[in-house]
């Protein structure tokens, strides 16, 4: 049986016990991983699985089963969702319903230049312990580099027709110098904190970050850190850098705007929403330089595909659009219950997973800016660059995150380094104060959002550059 004739029969199955709707997702996925300490190749690791997925609609309700057992268990797994679907649906609920998405047969995958699968591992092992030793080198007391990469294929097929084969092959990796001092430590991360920089993308993506000609500015950053003066306490103008750019918008808007967050589905490890749908197309959100658009069709993005995982074509469609609030992440049934026409927006982190509203690439349009030019036009600031820490609250509203490394702003100039800045606000707030973005736009990869019980774990991507907010408080001690 081929792997689309192992998930007809899944669905099959499930239609035949009882469900109104089923569909199935067989997918194998392949993970690399490599870490390297201080000169010296610490950890690595492959691992792969291979099984299938299977949700089921009857009356008002899901079920969902699972299983590795692919000879004879794909139709036990259409029968086992269906039954858990029906004994759910004896408690009444809102009528279940999902808006159209259209039957297609078709094949996705994401351009890759360089299979990741082709570097030996030698060549892996020598940039990573290159770039360790470099960092040792210039002052790291304690030097990471790592490398990671997957190779997903996945089958889909619904009882409407659809027929979707994808193959989403992902790479990144970064370094980060940790420096010890009378006390404290300090640390500096590049390209990125949290596992560096990730696309959809193949070796290419590694080359392009330079790990070991970047390597002595990291460690000797993260060793002038240690007798920098601290971030001052106070109202000011705050620049930051795009990659902390990122993560604002992942943990103020990606979050709020998830549909099942706004309708109370969902509250797991990030809260629920302080968004009400009745204000969808009026609330003031931020500024006029503030579009956010939802896009999983940006080459190379992390938070990029075909089609998701219930079938919905990849499109592009605004979240904010000149700072007025205009849209969501959906699923099929959470639009529906929304009365809202659209979806696209559902993912599983594998086979095991009940798919759900997940971030796709969510970020910001280019502003009109350079980052020079944002400095130049403060006389008295902060500028911040690279997530230490992240705090918000469960309505993702009040926030409070520190950075690696901050510098002074004086007189339109990038002044003296400064340790352990922190800024904090309300969402709304602090996208309103925005005066000044950027167009120098980087899709930053982000690889462990989660969401859910039992917890997954989701790729995404915010397109994010470097931007101006006023009279933002920073310093904040915890």
């Amino acid at each position: 049986m081929t792997e689309f004739d192992t998930a007809t029969a899944a669905v099959e199955a499930a239609l035949a016990a009882g469900a109104s709707y089923a569909d199935a997702r067989l997918m194998s996925r392949s993970a690399e991983r490599m870490l390297a300490r201080n000169g010296d190749i610490a950890d690595m690791s492959r691992s792969a699985d291979l099984g299938i997925g299977v949700r089921a609609l009857v009356g008002s309700s899901w079920g969902f089963f699972s299983t590795s057992d692919l000879d004879g268990g794909a139709r036990l797994a259409g029968e086992r969702a269906a039954e858990i679907a029906a004994a759910s649906a004896q408690v009444p609920m809102r009528s279940a319903s999902m808006v159209t998405s259209e039957p297609v047969q078709a094949s996705w995958s994401n351009a890759v230049e360089i299979d990741p699968a082709s570097v030996s591992e030698s060549d892996k092992a020598d940039l990573l312990v290159g770039a360790t030793q470099a960092m040792r080198e210039h002052g790291a007391d304690v030097a990471l580099g790592e490398l990671t990469f997957w190779d997903t294929s996945k089958w889909f097929v619904s009882s409407e027709g659809h027929r979707i084969d994808q193959r989403i092959r992902e790479a990144g990796g970064g370094i980060e110098a940790t420096t010890v001092g009378d006390g404290e430590t300090q640390r500096r991360s590049y390209p990125n904190s949290m596992g560096g920089q990730l696309g959809t993308c193949g070796w290419e993506l590694i080359e392009s970050m330079d790990l070991v000609g970047n390597a002595p500015r990291v460690a000797e950053e993260a060793r002038e850190l240690l007798t920098a003066p601290e971030c001052p306490s106070g109202v000011t103008d705050l620049i930051l850098d795009g990659s902390q750019v990122a993560l604002q918008i992942h943990e103020s808007v990606g979050h709020a705007i998830e549909l099942d967050r706004i309708l109370g589905w969902e509250a797991a490890y990030a809260g629920r929403s302080w968004l009400d749908l009745a204000q969808l197309g009026s609330l003031r959100y931020g500024s006029d330089l503030m579009t956010i658009a939802i896009d999983p069709t940006i080459e190379g993005a992390l938070g990029s595909f075909g089609y998701d995982d219930e079938g919905t074509a990849a499109a592009k469609r605004l979240a904010v659009d000149r700072g007025t609030w205009v849209g969501v992440l959906a699923g099929r049934d959470s639009a529906s219950a929304a009365g809202l026409d659209y979806a696209g927006s559902v993912r599983s982190d594998g086979w095991r997973r009940l798919p759900m509203v997940r971030m796709t690439n969510v970020g910001l349009e280019p502003g009109p800016h350079t980052l020079e030019e944002i400095i130049a036009a403060t006389d008295d600031g902060v500028y911040m660059e690279t997530n230490r820490s992240w705090s918000i609250d469960d309505r993702r509203l009040n926030f409070q995150f520190g950075c690696e490394v901050g510098y002074e702003i004086k007189n339109g100039k990038k002044g003296r380094m400064l340790k352990n800045p922190t800024y904090t606000g309300i969402g709304p707030r602090f996208w309103q104060s925005m005066d000044m973005l950027s167009s120098e736009i980087v899709n930053w990869g982000l690889a462990n959002c989660g969401k859910g019980q039992p917890g997954q774990v989701g790729h995404t991507a915010h397109p994010a550059a470097p931007a101006r907010f006023t009279d933002v408080r920073v310093g904040v001690k915890a």
